[in-house]
């Protein structure tokens, strides 16, 4: 099978034409040009890709799900706008950030727009009616949970203890639902029954906890060149991912505890800091944690995938499982 990168390539190329189709030069030009930048940069696209593999797994057009794949897409690129005015990052895949650019209220608005645009997209689905209305109800549930995932985020960001269980329910809501979404949505539009929309919607939500921990993995250890942002700062914030609920809950040593919490949470801590708390949570096998927790996570992901008969798309779909937390950025 070609690799999963060059499949997302495929699947990027395929759609970018319809991402452009819904978003047409409009006044004012400048929420315009903040609307457009993320979903024409591109990135891995694995949103949108799950849509259509999903509806091609369950024996479904692939063509009928294109509008919930770029629908999809539009809802995580405006997640992404809000997500990096919240946050105060400056880059996002090495590129100037929307808030930065633009400004904090044209950030608001062109996130707003997108999330409009996502369901004007929706309208065009060529599907019976009642489909129609099972896949808007899984889609609007998932940003209903994805705003309240990220609250939850924000509230973790002070350093202090949380539960795996609290850590786990945060990151389900905060990048699973729309993971799940988009594949219930495929699975809807290709015709599946409804255990087999359950047992899809159960993958990606799996899948997605793996992302997430992953991505957390890499925001501490990753490339920053690769990744276009500062190593780190997940740290520098405070938030609680799997590798500090790990640490707080395991370290002993009362002085090596005292260093770290000086570190966590210190939002101007310098470099050699942040390395120094990174070392601490390698020496505390926390790293390590996080990456048998999220190899876990995607086993039983791809043991969702039993019910689906074997083609190129579910293979597919377990390769995907398998690249979200085998990726470099």
């Amino acid at each position: 099978m070609t690799g999963v990168k060059e499949i997302l390539a495929r699947y990027s190329k395929e759609l970018d034409p319809y991402i452009e189709k819904f978003l047409p030069p409009e006044r004012p030009d400048n929420l315009m040009a903040a609307t457009v930048q993320y979903p024409r940069a591109g990135g891995k696209r694995m949103r949108p890709a799950m849509v259509l593999a999903a509806a091609g797994a369950v024996g479904g057009n692939k063509e009928k799900a294109i509008p919930l794949a770029v629908a999809i897409e539009y809802i995580h690129n405006f997640t992404l706008i809000h997500d990096d005015y919240m946050d105060g990052d400056e880059k996002r895949r090495g590129m100037t950030t929307i808030h930065i650019g633009y400004g904090g209220p044209t950030a608001i608005l062109a996130g707003d727009a997108l999330f409009a645009r996502a369901f004007q997209v929706m309208a065009e689905l060529d599907v019976p009616d009642d489909v129609l209305r099972e896949v808007l109800k899984v889609t609007t549930k998932a940003v209903w949970d994805l705003a309240r995932g990220q609250q939850m985020d924000v509230n973790n960001e002070n350093g202090e203890e949380v539960t795996m269980d609290e850590y786990i329910e945060t990151i389900r809501l905060k990048t699973s639902v729309l993971f799940a979404a988009g594949a219930a949505g495929g699975a809807l539009i290709g015709g599946a029954d409804e255990g087999t929309v359950k047992a899809v919607h159960e993958y990606a939500m799996l899948l997605g906890v793996a992302f997430q921990m992953f991505d957390d993995v890499l925001g501490l250890i990753g490339d920053p060149v690769k990744l276009g942002k500062s190593v780190g700062n997940d740290l520098r914030k405070g938030k609680s991912t799997v590798m500090v609920t790990h640490a707080l809950k395991n370290i002993k040593d009362e002085k090596i505890m005292k260093e770290f919490r000086s570190v966590l949470g210190k939002i101007d801590a310098s470099e050699e800091e942040i390395q120094k708390a990174r070392k601490i949570l390698e020496n505390a096998g926390s790293v390590k944690f996080a990456l048998d927790m999220a190899e876990d996570y995607t086993k039983k992901a791809i043991g969702k995938l039993d019910r689906l008969n074997d083609t190129e798309d579910k293979e597919f779909m377990k390769a995907l499982a398998e690249y979200a937390m085998t990726r470099d950025v």
